[in-house]
């Protein structure tokens, strides 16, 4: 049995899908349900995909497809008593859902500087992030531009602290400093920062003094 809560999330995702093609996002169904958080509209969706009554679309964050609905909205619906879902009328894929992630100042693609944090957020396509906490840092600089990451880009970066030889990562360096570089591990507990541009050089330094804050994901550009 569908709580009246779930019936009402169903049938809101059914008429965004069938006036627009497109799912609603998080933020539309807390709005829609008058909800407090997002952490109750990811409960009901749980149900829901429990009970078989939606799916979310593979590849697609937050894209969901409405599977069947109960057979009528007057009575209490039962777990036998459902028809299957009417079809859309012919439109689009629901598409990718926008990602707020935060926008943590700049970080150098040349020499190191310091890292500004700041409250500004970015949205960001949810096709571009995979699975885990990002952020967001505006590139300054052109050391890494034969790695195809320019000046005035965002690189979109997955939270970790640790990395694999040869990976583009956030280095902050002696706790201060932050830069984006490839990353080497050299014998005598030191590690290699390098560029993607022969103009600049290397820079080494102890293993000690070198913490890895993620890893590149992707990059945005915007073009003026």
């Amino acid at each position: 049995m569908l709580t009246a809560k779930q019936h009402e999330l169903l049938q809101f995702i059914q008429q965004r899908l069938e006036a627009t093609g497109i799912s609603p996002s998080f933020e539309e169904m807390k709005d829609a349900l008058d909800l407090r958080s997002k952490s109750g509209v990811h409960r009901l969706i749980s149900a829901l995909e429990e009970r078989q009554f939606i799916r979310r679309l593979p590849n697609r964050a937050r894209a969901l497809e409405v599977l069947r609905q109960p057979e009528n909205t007057t009575r209490p619906a039962v777990a036998n008593d459902v028809t299957p879902a009417r079809p859309a009328r012919t439109t689009p894929e629901p598409a990718n859902d926008v990602i707020e992630v935060p926008l943590h100042g700049r970080i150098a693609a040349g020499l190191p500087i310091e890292a500004l944090e700041d409250s500004r957020s970015l949205p960001v396509p949810a096709a571009l992030l995979g699975a885990g906490e990002h952020y967001a840092l505006e590139v300054s600089g052109d050391s890494m531009v034969e790695a195809g990451i320019l000046d005035g880009d965002y690189a979109l970066v997955k939270r970790t602290d640790s990395a694999r030889d040869g990976e583009i990562v956030v280095a902050l360096i002696r706790g201060e400093e932050a830069t984006l570089k490839y990353l080497w591990r050299e014998k005598g507990g030191m590690v290699r920062l390098d560029p993607a541009n022969s103009a600049y050089d290397p820079q080494l330094y102890p293993a000690g003094d070198v913490l890895v804050q993620g890893k590149l994901a992707g990059l945005l550009r915007r073009y003026n």
